[in-house]
């Protein structure tokens, strides 16, 4: 296993690297009403740094560009995947271009995992660190 400082640095260099797609949907994050919780950016989980985490929610965002078409990559995709699942993390995935295309359906389906239902109240959630 990958250590924790190593994990950490590496998630400090992606987050100073941002693409364009992060930084939209990172900004509309913001935007979000979620009381009582956040999203980090480039987190370090496991042997992983995932795009967004809801920690409170144990919700991970994913954003996908062109490359994760190809078979090697969508394999690493899909066996990353089954690791964080394992974990009891539920992993929602973006392609690039629905961020710029229509980023507050994107927005909607965040809140819709976070929250429930579009119309749901955005009640206090609480993160719980597991030991």
């Amino acid at each position: 296993m990958i250590s924790t400082a190593i994990r950490r640095a590496a998630a400090k260099k992606l987050r100073a690297n941002t693409t364009p797609h992060e930084r939209a949907l990172w900004r509309g994050l913001k935007e979000l009403p979620i009381e009582g919780t956040h999203f980090r950016r480039q987190a370090p989980i496991g042997p992983y740094v995932v795009d967004f985490l809801c920690p409170a929610k144990r919700l991970i965002i994913e954003l996908y560009g062109g490359h994760h078409n190809e078979d090697a990559t969508a394999a690493r995709d899909n066996k990353r995947q089954a690791w964080l699942e394992q974990e009891g993390y539920r992993v929602v995935r973006f392609w690039n271009s629905e961020v710029i295309a229509d980023l507050n359906a994107v927005l909607e389906r965040i809140y819709v995992e976070v929250h429930g239902a579009l119309d749901a109240e955005a009640l206090p959630l609480k993160h719980h660190r597991r030991r």
